[in-house]
């Protein structure tokens, strides 16, 4: 998502002689010839960039202005590189839990294909060093795997894990963090069309999750009717200013999974915890004393299958300031803590019908004032997801207000900064529900 640059930054060209092919004319002769729309009012350099090349405004851009349009021939993604009917007939075989693994492999032949259509793309690429990121785990489980299954179509010059490394920061579009408190600053976009290869044939809630739909104070992005990807400003960039791009509403967990960083607390506003769906079953059972008693409890939590508020694998998501999937835990604790009479009807009825009343809303505002066994149940998941962590909060607040913090490897403050902000949540329900 694109917004002002709050600060200002002039650096020189980096390397590189007179004699040397210049990569943004080869880019920019590429844009056109594939119908790429850039605005007159901004520049692709990387003079006045905080980080490699960038998008420059060369004049103020109003809200509401296009910044650039992509035709959706010309963008980069698993389904439109010449091996995307591979990819879709293995799609099984290729899930992970980023769900970068087809494009990242799109990636690598495009990048060995002699007359790949994205090569000028390519040529701006800087040189990249070692990145922390979670997702290089998936190189030697999936990525590798899958290239040494087809010889054929991946040539060993790609199956390196150092590549991978460069094909990740590519997908996550140069972006960096600066250290900067302003959120609008969290990613720097640099080669604007970078962000193209992610959006296609994504639906629009996936759109907002990679931060290429308008969400917040971020551009406006869109496919249909135009058949392109615009991307507009949403707020006055003045002159001079690098433009940037955002992620969108994410939690600390998310951000250190798609993009290898966290925003320290309490910067992340939009920070969530998870409380896993099954937790919430266990800490029910530790209430029933009987066998009959487990029994209509499973009975209740089969139910909930089929009203598809709860999963195996699915997890209640609380936020500084409100529930995400408020609902499902909503009918969770209702249905977990309801008289067993009771529970015999609302099944009979397969259901709430129209008769969910108000203070059954599950806010965190409301949170004190729900029945006391929904406190207690919720209280008891709380403390439950609490034991999954290996250190308690008064340990993580003594290392982050101690030298030692210091001294910890950037993956080890990333991955501090995610515990804190989890546990500062579940803590604020632990009050709640007190």
């Amino acid at each position: 998502m694109a917004t002002q640059a709050k600060r200002r930054r002039v650096a020189g060209p980096v390397g590189g002689g007179d004699a040397a092919p210049d990569p943004v004319a080869g880019f920019l002769s590429w844009c056109r010839q594939v119908g790429l729309e850039l605005s007159p009012k901004v520049s692709v350099s990387r003079q006045g960039t905080v980080a490699g090349y960038g998008m420059v405004a060369r004049e103020s851009v109003q809200p509401g202005e296009l910044l650039f349009a992509v035709p959706r021939a010309a963008l980069l993604s698993q389904h439109t590189c010449s091996i995307g009917g591979l990819l879709e007939r293995e799609r099984g075989a290729l899930q992970s839990q980023s769900g970068w693994v087809p494009l990242l492999l799109a990636l690598l032949h495009e990048l060995q294909a002699p007359a790949s259509p994205w090569s000028p793309y390519f040529a701006l690429w800087p040189e990249l060093g070692r990145l922390e990121h979670p997702m290089f785990c998936e190189y030697y489980s999936i990525v590798l795997p899958f290239m040494e299954a087809h010889p054929d179509l991946f040539s060993p010059r790609v199956r390196s894990l150092e590549l991978y490394r460069q094909l990740v920061a590519l997908v996550m579009a140069y972006r960096i963090f600066i250290g900067t408190k302003n959120k609008t600053l969290r990613g720097i976009s640099s080669v604007p069309s970078l962000n193209y290869i992610h959006g296609e044939a994504l639906p629009k809630r996936d759109l907002i999750f990679l931060g290429l739909a308008s969400e917040g104070p971020g551009p406006s992005f869109s496919l249909p009717p135009q058949n392109c990807l615009r991307m507009v400003a949403t707020q006055l960039i003045p002159k001079g200013h690098e433009i940037f791009n955002t992620y969108g509403q994410m939690a600390n967990w998310q951000l250190i999974h798609m993009y290898g960083f966290a925003e320290p607390y309490p910067d992340n506003t939009d920070d969530t915890a998870d409380i896993q769906m099954v937790t919430v079953r266990e800490a029910a059972l530790q209430g029933t004393k009987v066998e009959a008693e487990r029994l209509l409890l499973y009975e209740r939590w089969d139910f909930l299958c089929k009203l598809e508020m709860v999963g195996e694998e699915g997890a209640f998501v609380i936020g500084r300031e409100e529930v995400l999937t408020e609902e499902e835990l909503t009918t969770t604790l209702k249905v977990l803590c309801m008289p067993a009479e009771e529970f015999r009807e609302f099944k009979d009825q397969d259901g709430w019908g129209d008769n969910k009343r108000e203070e059954d809303s599950l806010t965190i505002t409301n949170i004190p004032k729900l029945k006391a066994s929904w406190r207690q149940l919720l209280r008891d998941s709380v403390l439950l997801t609490l034991q999954t962590y290996a250190t308690d909060l008064k340990s993580e607040q003594d290392l982050l207000s101690n030298e030692v913090y210091t001294r910890l490897s950037w993956r080890e403050q990333q991955a501090l900064q995610v515990r804190y902000g989890q546990k500062m949540i579940l803590h604020q329900l632990l009050e709640l529900t007190s």
